[in-house]
């Protein structure tokens, strides 16, 4: 379940798990270019966003809404906030009916597919060049995180 902000690593915690409900009143953003870091260490931006939208979400930082992420097949529901609880805990219930071992199966399949188009690699890749500009970072400006904390990324982001 998300309500509200869902920024950096909320965006982390919610790309591990299989499934989404999120309020019609949450956002999410990545800002952390503005540190001069490619993205958060969890990189599941290109598989779960598309890589046209990926682009646009890292190179401004900007929020998206739920609805946006609904449409991008990011969260699998947006609900009014007073149902969050109650939808969320209808959709696991009928998962919870359906025979474990098919489910165990289903989550294997589609968890190998991604690793089939290659998220795994691509994510180990990226969690090196994230290393990297925080290195960057504290050779060039002393400070990896250059100069932002949480305060200065909600500035920025508006």
């Amino acid at each position: 379940m998300i309500q509200g902000a869902c920024i950096a690593g909320g965006l982390m915690l919610a790309w591990s798990c299989d499934l989404i409900v999120a309020a019609q009143d949450a956002f999410f953003a990545d800002p952390v270019v503005r540190m001069g870091v490619p993205g958060v260490e969890y990189f599941a931006h290109p598989w779960v966003l598309g890589p046209r939208f990926a682009k646009e979400a890292l190179f401004t930082g900007n929020r998206f809404g739920a609805q946006r992420a609904y449409e991008l097949g990011m969260v699998n529901r947006v609900v009014p906030r007073v149902e969050l609880a109650g939808t969320t805990f209808a959709l696991a219930e009928q998962i919870a009916t359906m025979p474990p071992f098919g489910l165990a199966l289903a989550k294997r399949a589609v968890n190998q597919c991604e690793d089939l188009m290659g998220m795994r690699p691509g994510m180990d890749s990226v969690f090196g060049l994230h290393h990297l500009a925080h290195a960057h970072n504290a050779e060039t400006v002393g400070d990896s995180l250059a100069g932002l904390d949480a305060h200065g990324m909600k500035k920025a982001s508006g």
